[in-house]
């Protein structure tokens, strides 16, 4: 393999992770984003490592919930009416993903990719010295009744058929693993081999000061487009001038569908809004992540206090965040831990670039030979980021990767 000069768009988790394994390889690699590494949704994500992710978003029965999304705008799922126009061709694509023959489909590419996340990071994590922030302890599942547990029935068939350990709990059982937790809660599961980070920020800067420690470049500058060069990309234009390409490498999240557009590739990639409220000080301690189906998010010890995080709202890149989606959050942290106190917490709202068939984009673009794509991980992309990397790292080699890429490749819609 000859060595490559590659440019990488992106310093979220994704193109950290991405620009540290090519570097890996013995690329000469630059890593450029208008903000410090670590920002959008590599800062406020829940945390969560989950090699088990497998189930995707659309699932048999999503059509009959979609009015249900429309007449509640805080609801767990949300879609702002006057979004819907825009949002209708990925809602069409969304609502096809939701046969079961696609679903099975989806859950295995998902688990290949994911299964590989612990394994995948580890490396990195070692060589930037902060191994003390990823936690392997595995996380609770909560539900209010065992008719809910059973109502997700088709959600864990797909987990434990793709080898994903889980046990039932019980009330007792939960309180022993979760102490606290309000008293509706009586039914749950235990997920093995699944953990949490305990800051997705910090694990991002870490990750990219070493990259930089290792020789890496790392541009602070605004991508304004990539100019194409007949069936190649020859260069980004950003807001301190022309930089040229040899290889492109596109991590730039929810911003990446206006990109991949100029390198010939139409993907329907949204931007998936989600909230978190962070506690400093919250007079609880937690031993693990805790999972709330039934409220679309999680409860996750950090180093910085308690997180919850979760609910996904469609409204557009550039829309205001809505603050009372975090209220609604705030007030299901009360009704699960209750008396949590909410002294010094903060608000947030990012975009994930999320998939109609909840698979991300990676592999190289359709038409341009030297630019490639990692990018719309949606819910699962800190848990795919070195995975992906790696995959990635993979293919630009020409070595035999160790899953069949052909699933997140860009032309298959």
């Amino acid at each position: 393999m000859k060595p490559q000069r590659i440019t990488v768009i992106g310093a979220g988790i994704i193109g950290v992770t991405t620009a540290s394994y090519l570097q890996r390889d013995g690329h000469t690699v630059t890593l450029v984003d208008e903000r410090p590494p670590g920002e959008y949704c590599s800062f406020g994500n829940a945390g969560i490592l989950s090699p088990g992710s497998c189930v995707p978003l659309a699932l048999p029965g999503v059509l009959r919930q979609v009015p249900g999304y429309l007449a509640d705008p805080l609801g767990p799922l949300a879609l702002r009416w006057s979004y819907l126009p825009k949002a209708l061709p990925w809602l069409l694509r969304f609502v096809a993903a939701s046969d079961i023959r696609h679903v099975e489909k989806i859950a295995d590419d998902l688990r290949a990719l994911l299964v590989q996340t612990f394994d995948a990071y580890d490396p990195l994590v070692r060589a930037a010295g902060v191994t003390e922030l990823i936690h392997r302890s595995g996380y609770v599942v909560a539900y209010s009744s065992r008719a809910a547990l059973a109502g997700d029935a088709l959600a864990w068939r797909l987990r434990r058929e793709r080898g994903v350990v889980t046990n039932e709990l019980d009330r007792g059982e939960l309180l022993a693993r979760v102490p606290g937790l309000a008293p509706h809660f009586t039914a749950g599961l235990f997920l093995h081999d699944h953990g949490w980070c305990a800051n997705p920020g910090r694990l991002t800067q870490a990750l990219a000061a070493q990259f930089v420690r290792d020789g890496g470049a790392l541009l602070q500058r605004k991508v304004l487009a990539v100019e194409r060069d007949g069936e190649s990309a020859g260069a980004l234009l950003t807001d301190a001038g022309r930089l040229p390409v040899e290889t492109l490498v596109l991590c730039a999240g929810a911003h990446s569908r206006a990109f991949a557009a100029q390198l010939g590739d139409d993907v329907p990639l949204e931007a998936e809004r989600g909230y978190h409220v962070t506690y400093s000080d919250p007079g609880l301690q937690l031993a693990m992540p805790v999972m709330l189906p039934e409220h679309k998010c999680f409860v996750t010890p950090m180093e910085m206090g308690v997180r919850i995080a979760g609910q996904s709202e469609f409204a557009g890149l550039d829309a205001p965040p809505d603050d009372r989606r975090a209220d609604r959050l705030a007030a299901v942290m009360q009704k699960v831990f209750p008396g949590t106190r909410d002294t010094d917490s903060t608000r947030w709202m990012g975009r994930r670039p999320s998939m109609p068939d909840s698979l991300p984009v990676i592999g190289r673009a359709t038409h341009c030979a030297n630019a490639w794509y990692a990018f719309g991980h949606g819910h699962v992309g800190l848990c795919g980021g070195a995975p992906s990397a790696k995959l990635l790292a993979d293919l630009i080699a020409g070595r035999p990767p160790a899953i069949d890429p052909a699933p997140y490749r860009a032309s298959r819609f």
